[in-house]
């Protein structure tokens, strides 16, 4: 059984940083999925794929997985550019706005 530790990223329709602030246990499939010839859904014998944990500490995730004898490999986050215009989105409608506005 083989598992991945990670921190999610935020969405990409969003700027907020929402359910990003804990890390993940996922557990990765040994199975191949199979295609139901009548429906043609994929499904899996494998139910532990779809389980997720979730952990306050990247330590608390590594601990769980030791002490129950997972393999992990664990995922850094990469970290976010710095490079946010000052003003922003609002600055485009500002009253002393040094260029014009054109669409």
């Amino acid at each position: 059984m083989r598992a991945r530790i990670y921190k999610p990223a935020r969405t990409a329709m969003s700027s907020g940083t929402a359910k990003t602030k804990h890390w993940i246990l996922e557990f990765v499939a040994e199975t191949a999925r199979e295609v139901d010839p009548l429906m043609g859904w994929t499904s899996s014998s494998d139910t532990q794929a779809q389980v997720k944990l979730t952990f306050d500490s990247k330590q608390e995730a590594l601990d769980y997985a030791e002490g129950r004898g997972i393999a992990t490999v664990v995922q850094e986050p990469k970290q976010r550019k710095v490079n946010i215009r000052p003003g922003g989105y609002g600055e485009n409608f500002a009253t002393n706005r040094r260029g014009a506005w054109t669409h």
